[in-house]
């Protein structure tokens, strides 16, 4: 990937699990030489995602990157890594805040050998306050963030989403804030520590919920599938037995709904006239939208929809996404041929670049795949040198 729009840009990524490698993802895609620096014989925990005995979380997130099998608490091994630093333009790490330290290794030893590097350091809470050395995953920060008490329905307990959405967003906050910090270092010849943690990642995309709680004294609750700003907003049976999903996200397409399945009166009940109204009275707008959509099949509803402009889709299952007209049109899916596996689809490199698209070059590697290599070839270690640290248990192959 020559003319990749990150191409000469160089990452060690000595984090673990879903963030740090969503955000190394997003830089690999796109051309960066990122290293993925694991432990011998344990290697990324991401690798332990399996069903049916198949790494397809692995390959999926580690596509793209090299896999380099070293010991960083040994001696050796962290001279190794401090030589890769000094040839680095970024490093992200997600250990608990402190552990580095105990290790020898604080990000200040880490700019003293690179003064560019730009340092990204991913954690649950964050480098200070009373959490900072609290074990932390993405469930309990969706949990402390206001997050999961959001989900759900009112007569049930707080529901938390079935996939590490908090790690996923502050992944993609992660590769935006590398990124930015390497304009300011090619403008300034200076580097930084990004302090990102997944707790005010996810609580940023809650919306202003602090802000109405001061002003109003409220604060969103569990509420099913509505939407505290606007009505309807459901997911609603249809005549044979499928779901569609509603959203008038706006007055006029809350009318243009109404016209067309058949509940031109609302709008003259004062009831359900206007959004607020509808949001208030959200039970009996639910309840007279279902009862006339209950009437249609699935298709007859997306057809009216789609000729009349209204907003609506399908529930789909994941068979009916990966079938779906608009998915294979676009492109969201690509077929990788794993010559491991066989082909398989993955998500295609995000966002779409008209010049400088991203790539699926290789899938996610073994553990260690690449060490002898960057050791040969970044630091010129020679072949006997190699076969010494890997028999001394330095690095893995």
């Amino acid at each position: 990937m020559q003319n990749a729009a990150l191409s000469g840009v160089k990452v060690l990524d000595l984090s673990r699990l879903v963030a740090g490698n969503m955000a190394t993802l997003q830089l690999a895609d796109f051309g960066a030489d990122v290293i993925k620096v694991e432990q011998p014989k344990v290697g990324d925990p991401l690798r332990q995602w399996r069903k049916s005995n198949l790494d397809l979380w692995w390959r999926e997130y580690g596509r793209n990157k090299k896999s380099l099998a070293l010991n960083i608490k040994t001696k050796r091994g962290q001279e190794l890594l401090l030589s890769l630093v000094r040839q680095a333009d970024i490093l992200v790490e997600n250990f608990v805040p402190g552990k580095l330290d105990e290790l020898g290794l604080p990000h200040s030893r880490f700019l003293d050998e690179n003064s560019r590097l730009v340092i990204l350091s991913i954690s649950a809470w964050g480098q200070d306050g009373p959490y900072r050395n609290r074990p932390g995953f993405g469930t309990l920060v969706e949990a402390t963030s206001g997050f999961a008490s959001m989900l759900g329905f009112a007569d049930r307990p707080p529901t938390l989403p079935p996939i590490p959405i908090a790690d996923m967003i502050t992944g993609i906050y992660g590769a935006f804030a590398v990124l930015t910090a390497l304009r300011h270092r090619d403008a300034t010849g200076e580097g930084q520590v990004i302090d990102l943690s997944l707790l005010e990642a996810i609580y940023s995309v809650l919306g202003p919920v602090a802000a109405e709680y001061e002003r109003t004294g409220r604060y969103p609750k569990r509420n099913g599938n509505r939407s505290p700003n606007s009505s309807p907003r459901n997911t609603y049976l249809t005549a044979d037995e499928k779901w569609i999903a509603l959203s008038a996200s706006t007055p006029k397409m809350a009318e243009k709904l109404f016209r067309l399945i058949g509940l031109d009166e609302l709008l003259r009940d004062e009831r359900f006239a206007t959004n607020e109204a509808r949001v208030r009275n959200g039970d009996e707008t639910d309840r007279i939208v279902a009862d006339a959509l209950r009437k249609f099949t699935l298709d007859e509803l997306m057809r009216l929809f789609d000729e009349a402009g209204v907003a609506g889709a399908p529930v789909n299952e994941v068979l009916d996404f990966v079938k779906d007209p608009h998915v294979e049109a676009r492109g969201i899916l690509t077929e990788f041929d794993d010559p491991e596996l066989g082909a398989y689809r993955m998500h295609t490199p995000l966002p779409r670049m008209s010049v400088t698209p991203g790539q699926i070059r290789a899938q996610g590697p073994r553990l260690g795949e690449h060490s002898a290599m960057i050791l040969e070839e970044t630091l010129g270690l020679t072949w006997q040198e190699i076969q010494s640290l890997t028999e001394e248990g330095v690095i893995g192959q």
